[in-house]
Parts: C-alpha cells; sequence; structure tokens
C-alpha cells in the first residue's frame, strides 16, 4: 500500500473525528494529514518531508486559529467551557500531587493531571479551584 493512501485514510478519520466532537484540534490534525498525502503524492520516498509538512501545517494551524476559535465559542448562546463546569467539583487523588510538579486526580469518572500549593496525599478528597491549560489546580477538601 502507497503510503500517501495511509495518510489520506489518517486524514479523513481525523476530520469525521472531528464533526462528531467540534473541538476544532482533530480538523487540524486531519488538514495535517491530508498535506502529509499531498506531499507523499509528489515526493513519495522523503518521509521526513511528509511527517514535517504535516506537523507544521497543522501546528501553524492549531496557533493561529486557536484565539480566533476560542472567542467564537465564547460568543456562541448557551456555550460553556467543560473546564468550567469542573470548578467547585470534588475529587479523589489517584496519584500524590507533590508542591511543585503533578499528580493524578479523579473527577466524576476522568482523570486529570493535577497541581497544588500544597502536597496531597494519594487518597485525599479535592476541590478543583481552576485551570492551567489542561491542567487542573486543586486543594484539599477540608470541613465537609
Amino acid at each position: 500500500m502507497s503510503l500517501w493512501i495511509v495518510w489520506l485514510i489518517a486524514g479523513l478519520l481525523l476530520i469525521v473525528a472531528e464533526i462528531t466532537t467540534f473541538t476544532f484540534y482533530l480538523l487540524w490534525l486531519g488538514i495535517g494529514a491530508l498535506v502529509g498525502c499531498v506531499l507523499a503524492l509528489i515526493f513519495p520516498d522523503a518521509y521526513v518531508v511528509q511527517i514535517l509538512g504535516a506537523s507544521i501545517a497543522a501546528i501553524i494551524l492549531t496557533y493561529f486559529t486557536k484565539p480566533f476559535i476560542r472567542n467564537r465559542m465564547e460568543g456562541s448562546k448557551g456555550y460553556t467551557d467543560k473546564f468550567e463546569l469542573l470548578v467547585g467539583k470534588r475529587g479523589e487523588v489517584k496519584e500524590a500531587v507533590p508542591l511543585e510538579g503533578l499528580g493524578i486526580v479523579l473527577v466524576g469518572n476522568e482523570t486529570w493531571s493535577a497541581e497544588a500549593n500544597e502536597f496531597i496525599e494519594q487518597g485525599e478528597t479535592i476541590v478543583v479551584t481552576g485551570r492551567n491549560s489542561t491542567v487542573l489546580q486543586v486543594a484539599k477538601l477540608r470541613g465537609d
């Protein structure tokens, strides 16, 4: 099987997955894979060129469209950021959260990387206080 077919299938699967999630991240990866497909047709034996082309396209699309997409989503009626819904929720520490570094917490049925301003041992109950990108900021739950 030619490599361009693999790029094409990967690109189309990512775009179809994007249609079901509406995150826009998979769309950019799908377009990057389609760029890799075109490069595979032009340069069939230049694997590094294909990978670099696909990666650069996905990174550029993600970087330059992220502010636009964020503004568009926040301006949409009824849009709620999933992270904002987590603030105030309780969870359990699955892997200790060190003072400096990341631990693992379970909030609802989802596992997240977490950071805190204090050491939190495994098994303790936490409350989500905020977020930093995809890392939750948590604190020990005090006084039920």
